[in-house]
């Protein structure tokens, strides 16, 4: 693979994240979903690219033509397919790079009924994810036990999460894994934005909403997803000189120094586990942990150091946020691109099952044990974490802009600090990361009992405690 193919492949995903943008401000109902340009431009490029339109092409053309792979040249699809798994160290090291941790005592007080509540939901979409598949999906479908982890790797981690995993599924030899949770979670972003808003309106005729009174209000420019004129802010701030270094090229260095930290952590585990377990037990377990949770706790490291030398704060959160949205953007474009349909088409049952089990569980869970866990605003609060829970976190973030656009609410703070103790674990974390390894290596049923007592615990602690207040 050469510079220029790579360099070729990027062009593509420009002209698709630009073509995703154009068909969002045109089509009205695409609108109504406010679904992101990526995921536009990613289901156009999985269309046009050898999965679909390049199958019916084959009907016509020679073996070799150009045209049975759509319109990508094949080493455009080659440098898509490794992208996913390159952007999640990306997203993933940016977390907590220019933020200050508050205080223990405010995170318990704000976001501990939030915490309570999306801690519930997500192991509860392993205990129901792991259940299915030891009943259903292993003795019908002959699928493995460790499908009951693509739940909550796909509505909770998101593209990112199973993009980052495609590795590991491949080292475990269940590669279909990869394609099974990248469309789960496609199908988590669109159900999540659809039974969201369905909620809102029933939540609003119902006056179980305190700050809304109808859902009508969004402009024509909010629609499209352009930002109106008297909210443009600027997107980041200039913290260091451009005659020194650009401000981005430093930021940017910063998230690969996190990146950095998280290989070598990563290498330093696997060492251990070589000298110290593998001669006695010939386990190889480190050997499928992905790199992204690495970098994560990388981006902890290079911040709590900075937090000691920086006395200037030329970190700026803003444009660490930047970076990491367009290698968010990136990765769920190119992993929607490339995912296999035939892979789904194999396993149309069980992934459906996966589907509406996980739907289900979230709606229900939601409506069931958020008015019971968070003692005020339950609606708004409790409708960011399930936003997260069918998606990503700015599907949360989404459907908490709709129904408290002013931030009248602790609904927004709350949510923020829950996602300080939320993250490293579950929600594309460390749990979500070797969730995968974990049941491969030590079966379903011990990680099954191991989530019912999370799950358990995370619910007595919101109705008992939180939801006594």
């Amino acid at each position: 693979m050469t510079a220029s193919q790579v360099g070729f492949a990027f062009l593509y995903v420009a002209a698709f994240l630009l073509l995703g943008k154009w068909v969002r401000v045109r089509v009205a109902w695409l609108q109504n979903l406010f679904l992101p340009a990526s995921i536009i431009g990613g289901f156009l490029a999985l269309m046009l690219g050898p999965q679909v339109l390049g199958k019916i092409l084959h009907l016509f053309v020679a073996e070799d033509s150009f045209w049975v792979n759509g319109i990508f040249p094949e080493q455009v699809t080659a440098v898509w397919n490794d992208l996913p798994g390159l952007f999640i160290n990306v997203v993933f090291a940016s977390l907590f790079l220019g933020t200050s941790i508050p205080g223990l005592r405010k995170i318990w007080d704000y976001g501990g009924p939030q915490l309570a509540f999306g801690w519930t939901i997500g192991w509860g979409q392993y205990v129901i994810g792991i259940l299915l598949a030891i009943l259903v999906l292993s003795p019908v479908f002959g699928l493995p036990p460790l499908t009951g982890a693509l739940i909550e790797v796909a509505f909770e981690g998101g593209h990112g999460t199973a993009a980052g995993l495609a590795g590991t599924f491949e080292e475990i030899g269940f590669a279909q894994g990869y394609d099974l949770a990248v469309g789960l979670a496609t199908i988590g972003i669109l159900s999540g934005v659809i039974v969201g808003i369905i909620l809102i309106n029933w939540a609003v005729r119902k006056e179980k909403t305190h700050v809304i009174k109808n859902v009508q209000g969004f402009s024509d420019l909010r629609k499209q997803g352009i930002m109106e004129f008297e909210n443009r802010d600027p997107a980041a701030k200039m913290t260091v000189r451009p005659e020194s270094i650009e401000p981005l090229s430093l930021h940017f260095a910063l998230v690969g120094l996190a990146v950095l930290v998280g290989y070598l952590l990563l290498q330093a585990l696997i060492w251990l586990e070589s000298v110290i377990i593998t001669p006695f037990t010939d386990s190889t377990f480190m050997t499928y942990i992905p790199l992204f949770p690495l970098a994560m706790i990388g981006g902890i490291f290079v911040q709590k150091f900075f937090n000691k030398i920086d006395n200037a704060q030329i970190v700026d959160r803003n444009m660490i946020n930047r970076i990491q949205g367009f290698a968010l953007d990136l990765l769920i474009l190119t992993a929607i691109g490339t995912v296999s349909i035939d892979v789904i088409g194999d396993y149309i049952v069980p992934f459906l099952l996966l589907a509406i089990t996980g739907i289900l569980w979230n709606a229900l869970g939601f409506l069931i044990l958020a008015p019971r866990m968070i003692p005020s605003y339950w609606f708004e609060r409790g409708i960011g974490d399930f936003g997260q829970s069918m998606g990503i976190t700015a599907t949360g973030l989404l459907l908490m802009r709709i129904v408290d656009p002013r931030s009248e609410t602790p609904a927004f703070e709350g949510f923020g600090y829950k996602q300080l103790v939320y993250e490293p674990f579950l929600g594309g974390g460390l749990v979500t990361a070797l969730s995968v390894p974990l049941i491969y290596q030590f079966g379903a049923i011990p990680f099954l009992i191991f989530a019912i007592v999370m799950c358990v615990t995370g619910a007595l602690v919101g109705l008992l405690y939180f939801g006594k207040r």
